[in-house]
């Protein structure tokens, strides 16, 4: 493996790397940069989530940006709105002092706001397809002038049915500007765009990159925001020898979660990005020493962090995307010992968890939390293992002579009693634990699908019903607020199902000319 230093990133750069914990590029990093860096040619980089895809891309097109131009420069194109945050976060935390503005783009973000932030002017638009193409109708957004252009996870955007909005943004860009494609798979269609829309280009492959540890038992659990810090308390107090980093969105809620865990008496601290470097220091070199066992921290502040022996990640709140997902829980199950990630979802984000199952292509299981009563019988199990453990290790005659005193005026399971209650009162208190409302997400979230016939293709409500039924085993029942137009249908049906279905009737997968797919918001 080679380094950032011999691949034509300029000292400013290296620099910013080096702040950020970047040590060695990936495979596609290293294949990637020196050639956009050093040629003109388009090109497609096949690389899977989790091999740093948007360095690879991000980090030589800064270098090559002149600041202070009046149009937009670069458009990225991702699949999801929470992709394209974390692709315009990881952009702007790349760019160092240079002065370029970075603005995502998607559906269910006021369109007004997104409209006066593009007057004000902006260098690189990162942006679902479609919302970026309603801003081209609108005439909000002009791509006449773009140097770039990146497809990122372009065979997902294809999956989830944007090929015509691709096609229409590419018909509204400039013929001069340099077309840069990434996608794990190469299916036809994705060629087919190459041929018509890029010129003469590379293909690079990275290798499989860091993808989910098999080692790695991958579970989430659903409750409510207000419930998350319970939560995390009965995990660390039912796990033996806990070694942790914990993820967060934010700074403020690292410091709010850090403090309420040194609170309640666990060795815990915060990394962000608004310390000094020596605080940072001082703060990795008490977890690496277990001086501290947990440590709470934002994605960027935990970037350089290499702890070989962590037993558990725990994503506080859902990472971004499939990306960080990945990088976050690569931390645990290594050196041939097993990890555990843990997720917490909300059931509003057990949509966003299965985008991120199905492009990370990875297993994360559901589980129910620990009760109250198995935390405290744990807890019982240690002590008693602690104690026996003292007895074998030899106790002092100061103690001994104080023993015979107190056993000469009481019995002994009453001395014993009163020692225990006194040294680990607070611990066995089950009041100290608050209840958990789980909820079970399955029943409760919904996913809108749009079928590709209607009634001038002979569709009804039963057909329709019949047919899903027969590809799926799916009940009838669940399928619900149909709605059959002329040329096309909608469906809902709960999570779950919704993914079977998407499974059974993705295009080019059965001969009937019927597909449905997910509903465009």
């Amino acid at each position: 493996m080679g380094s950032f230093e011999g691949l034509g990133l300029s000292q400013e750069t290296l620099k910013v790397l080096q702040q950020k914990g970047f040590e060695v590029p990936t495979s596609i990093q290293e294949k990637i940069i020196p050639k956009i860096l050093g040629e003109t040619k388009d090109l497609i980089g096949q690389a899977q989530t989790g091999t740093g895809k948007t360095a690879a891309f991000g980090l030589p097109i800064l270098e090559l940006l002149p600041e202070k131009n009046d149009f937009v420069q670069v458009l990225v194109l991702t699949p999801t709105r929470e992709l394209a945050i974390q692709v315009a976060e990881e952009i702007n935390s790349l760019k160092g002092k240079k002065k370029l503005s970075i603005a995502p783009i998607y559906g269910g973000q006021s369109i007004d706001l997104q409209f006066r932030r593009l007057r004000k002017g902006v260098d690189i638009v990162v942006g679902t397809p479609g919302r970026v193409l309603d801003h081209i109708r609108r005439k909000t957004l002009k791509l006449s002038k773009v140097s770039y252009l990146v497809l990122d996870e372009a065979d997902e955007m294809l999956n989830m049915g944007f090929q015509e909005e691709i096609n229409a943004i590419l018909e509204h860009t400039n013929k001069e500007k340099r077309t840069l494609l990434f996608s794990a798979t190469m299916p036809n269609e994705i060629l087919k765009i190459a041929k018509k829309y890029m010129g003469n280009y590379d293909v690079f492959k990275g290798s499989k990159g860091n993808l989910t540890n098999s080692r790695t038992d991958q579970i989430y659990f659903e409750v409510s925001k207000s419930d998350r810090f319970e939560a995390l308390c009965r995990i660390i107090d039912i796990e033996d020898n806990f070694y942790s980093l914990v993820f967060c969105r934010t700074k403020v809620d690292v410091d709010t979660i850090s403090n309420h865990l040194m609170d309640r008496g666990y060795d815990a601290e915060g990394l962000h990005g608004d310390m000094s470097q020596s605080h940072r220091e001082r703060i990795l070199n008490k977890f690496k020493k277990r001086v501290i066992n947990i440590l709470v921290a934002t994605d960027v502040a935990a970037r350089g962090i290499d702890v070989q022996d962590l037993t558990h990640v725990i994503n506080y709140s859902l990472p971004h995307g499939p990306e960080a997902y990945v990088h976050r829980i690569g931390r645990t199950g290594r050196a041939g010992k097993e990890g555990i990630a843990i997720t917490f979802i909300t059931s509003s984000e057990y949509k966003k968890l299965q985008y991120i199952i199905r492009v990370a292509k990875t297993d994360i299981r559901k589980a129910k939390l620990p009760k109250v009563k198995d935390v405290i019988n744990t807890k019982k199990l240690r002590i008693r293992s602690y104690l026996d453990n003292a007895i074998k290790s030899g106790i002092s005659d100061k103690y001994m002579d104080l023993s015979r005193d107190l056993l000469a005026q009481n019995t002994p399971e009453n001395v014993l009693a009163a020692l225990l209650q006194h040294s680990f009162k607070k611990e066995l208190d089950s009041k100290g634990y608050s209840n958990i409302n789980e909820r079970v997400v399955d029943s409760k979230g919904t996913t809108r699908l749009f079928v590709t016939q209607g009634k001038k293709d002979g569709l009804t409500r039963k057909k329709l019903i019949n047919f899903i039924k027969e590809k799926t085993n799916i009940n009838g029942r669940e399928v619900e607020d149909i709605k059959i137009l002329d040329k096309f249908s909608f469906i809902t049906l709960p999570f779950n199902e919704a993914e079977t279905v998407l499974a059974s009737f993705k295009k080019g997968k059965k001969r009937s000319n019927l597909v449905i797919q997910k509903a465009k918001k």
